[in-house]
């Protein structure tokens, strides 16, 4: 979507433009900005890494998550 190098507040006003959830490798994102301040929810991925194998082990946490997320709501997902 052209949004890499984006800080975290301008990802967040961007994102809930367009989206309901944003779902999101970064720990800091939920200490750094007041997620409240902002019309979107943020599952946050505690995953070894952020590559694709490594965080496709939490899709299924994801998705039970995804069906009771409301805006402003912010869920950490741990393996």
């Amino acid at each position: 979507m052209g949004w890499a190098g984006l800080a975290n507040g301008d990802l967040l006003k961007k994102a809930e433009k367009n989206f309901d959830v944003l779902i999101t490798g970064d720990r800091n994102l939920s200490f750094q900005q007041d997620t409240l301040n902002f019309n979107i929810a943020v599952i946050v991925l505690h995953a070894k890494t952020t590559k694709l194998d490594d965080t496709l082990a939490l899709i299924d946490k994801v998705l039970t998550i995804l069906k009771t997320i409301t805006k402003g709501d912010v869920v950490d997902v741990y393996p």
